[in-house]
This record gives C-alpha cells, sequence and structure tokens, in this order.
C-alpha cells in the first residue's frame, strides 16, 4: 500500500496540534504524519507523545533543538520520508489555515490525475483567503505576481505551502541545494521542481487565517524572500537540471 505521508513543523503549537492529528486521521484516505517540532516551550512535542501511543506506526516525531526556520524543518522531513518509503509527501500548516480535507484533493491531482506537484492554491480562481487584513492579502498575491515574473513559472500562488509531492520529485532535486529558508523556500521548492520538467498543478483551496496560537509571520522573512528569489534566479543560470520525467504508477 502506498504510504502518504504529511509533514507538519510546529512551533507553539498547543492549541492545534491534537485536533489537527485526530482531523488528519479521520480521513477516509489513510494517511501518515510526521511532526517536526523545533523545542516549543508550550510543550507541543510532549502532546504528540502522547498520542503516539494511540496512533503507532501512523503519528511520527522528530524534535529539532530551536527554531531553526520553516525551510529546514521540511528539508529535514523530505529526508526522513525518502528514508521511510513515503510515496506521496505533503506540506500542511498546523493552525488549520489549510483545511486538512484539501489533503485527498491534492492527492488526487498527483495520483489519478497526473501532477507531479500539486499545489494547494489561493488564488488560482480569484483570491480565496478569510480573515486576512487586505494588506496582507495584497502583500502575498503581489509577491505571487514578483516571483511569476522573475521565474517565468505560471504559477498563480508561487508562496503556497500546502503542497504534495510525488516521490520522483524530492529524489530528483539535491535538498541539500536548496538555499532559501522562510517563505522563499516555498518558491524554490516550486522553481526547482518546474527546471527539471516535472508538472506542477494547481488544486483551488480556501485558505483561512490561524484562530489559535500566534502567527510566525515577520518582514524579514518577506525581505528574504524578495532578495533570495532574485539570487536563485541569477544562480539557475549557472546549474544544469537534468530534464527528468513523470513515474505514473
Amino acid at each position: 500500500m502506498k504510504v502518504n505521508l504529511v509533514i507538519i513543523p510546529t512551533y507553539n503549537e498547543k492549541e492545534n496540534i491534537e485536533r489537527m492529528i485526530r482531523k488528519v486521521f479521520s480521513l477516509s484516505t489513510p494517511f501518515e504524519i510526521l511532526v517536526l517540532d523545533d523545542n516549543s516551550p508550550d510543550k507541543t512535542a510532549e502532546i504528540v507523545k502522547k498520542l503516539q501511543v494511540e496512533f503507532k506506526d501512523k503519528l511520527h516525531l522528530l524534535q529539532r533543538p530551536g527554531k531553526l526556520g520553516l525551510g529546514t524543518a521540511y528539508l529535514t522531513g523530505f529526508k526522513w520520508a525518502l528514508e521511510h518509503g513515503a510515496d506521496y509527501i505533503f506540506e500542511m500548516d498546523c493552525d488549520f489555515s489549510h483545511n486538512p480535507e484539501d489533503l485527498e484533493k491534492l492527492l488526487k491531482a498527483c495520483e489519478e490525475e497526473g501532477a507531479d506537484v500539486a499545489i494547494g492554491s489561493r488564488y488560482i480562481k480569484g483570491i480565496n483567503v478569510i480573515n486576512w487584513p487586505l494588506g496582507r492579502v495584497l502583500m502575498s498575491y503581489f509577491a505571487s505576481v514578483y516571483v511569476r515574473m522573475v521565474t517565468g513559472m505560471k504559477v498563480m500562488d508561487t508562496t503556497a505551502g500546502f503542497k504534495c509531492f510525488r516521490r520522483v520529485v524530492l529524489e530528483s532535486i539535491n535538498l541539500d541545494d536548496i538555499r532559501l529558508k522562510g517563505y522563499g523556500f516555498q518558491v524554490e521548492m516550486k522553481f526547482t521542481a518546474w527546471k527539471h520538467g516535472f508538472t506542477l498543478t494547481e488544486v483551488p483551496i480556501i485558505f483561512t487565517d490561524r484562530q489559535e496560537g500566534s502567527s510566525k509571520m515577520s518582514g524579514g522573512i518577506f525581505n528574504e524572500a524578495l532578495w533570495g528569489i532574485l539570487k536563485m534566479k541569477l544562480r539557475s543560470w549557472f546549474k544544469h537540471y537534468e530534464p527528468q520525467k513523470s513515474k505514473i504508477s
């Protein structure tokens, strides 16, 4: 049976983590979860450890020594997923801004419809964002416009963090060569997959801002993305991307 692994990075998510885990495991499609906790002071990891008794062999936990960044968390999770035989690997936030029920839509786009990377897109059908202030909506939307201009990708939601990867995509990317660590990481993973010739598909979702816990967003994250995208594009001119073919199974 194919392994569908959902990677969820956490930092101070005690209000959300148990509800999220139970929701994912309640879906009709079987999923496993890997929680990557950055030494949360609120003891998020302790909640996960207690739930591991109930969800043995389906709920996994990696604890890191401190807050090391979103990108490094996912890269650690990707490597773990490949080592442990995952076939479809998902990125998802813990705060319910991503609806866990949409995991099945992303899986369908890859497993049945031929996508190599399925992107949960806020902007493929208008702007589908709930509870964000207008300024943040505009910043996010025009950030994607900027990325499309710089990279040439035909992706409406270039900074989206709700995704499904076929295993072959992560096997083909040199994960140690991914440089950006904040929200720019999300762009760099899409850009690298695209440069390798993989098929990126956007699946419309409704994004709802968190109701519990505090946002991890900061101005520094956007600054890194702004200048990091330009550097990424410049580096790409001097790199060779081996064309890859989808391995439809």
